[in-house]
């Protein structure tokens, strides 16, 4: 059997694609298998059927889709970056840190790695460095949701920049 090239991978998930952004997941997942089954090695599959398994809250199960995506196609951006937040939801900060730094490693600069390594430093607790990436990712000039929910976790860090807290014994 001849290797599929990215655009045919690609093709072969269209229709998958179309239901997820449907918030159709479960029917967009028997869609995602059935290309799996045809093909086990189309690393857009394995990166859309974690995205429809995080949407249905099987975070570990989506863990292992992003994996599957990075076995086949290492610098696949989308997936490291979503299995950084992953990893760091299921409670794996190391394993977030390392697949952050990776994404950005590849990729410097990046505004998704960047929020993904910050709030994964934040929940080993390593402040200065979750400041850094976190400023780093504001400074990109995200969308004003984001900003603001980003903005309100630095000002809850402390630090550099922020008043001292209030003395009531004055």
């Amino acid at each position: 059997m001849k290797a599929k090239n990215d655009s045919e991978h690609w093709s072969a998930v269209e229709e998958a694609t179309e239901l997820l952004h449907e918030e159709r997941f479960r029917e967009g997942m028997v869609e995602l298998r059935a290309v799996l089954k045809a093909d086990p090695y189309n690393p857009y599959a394995y990166y859309f059927l974690g995205i429809a398994f995080f949407e249905v809250g099987e975070i570990e199960a989506s863990r292992d889709a992003y994996v599957a995506c990075l076995k086949l196609a290492p610098g696949h951006l989308g997936a490291r970056v979503a299995l950084c937040h992953v990893l760091r939801m299921l409670g794996d900060v190391r394993g977030a840190i390392r697949e952050g730094t990776e994404a950005l490693r590849r990729s410097p600069g990046d505004a998704e790695a960047l929020y993904a390594l910050g709030l994964a430093h934040h929940a080993r607790g390593d402040i200065p460095a979750a400041r850094r990436h976190l400023e780093a990712f504001l400074a990109t000039g995200p969308e004003l949701e984001v900003a603001v929910e980003t903005r309100a976790l630095l000002a809850s860090l402390g630090g550099e920049g922020e008043p001292p807290p209030a003395n009531d014994d004055d």
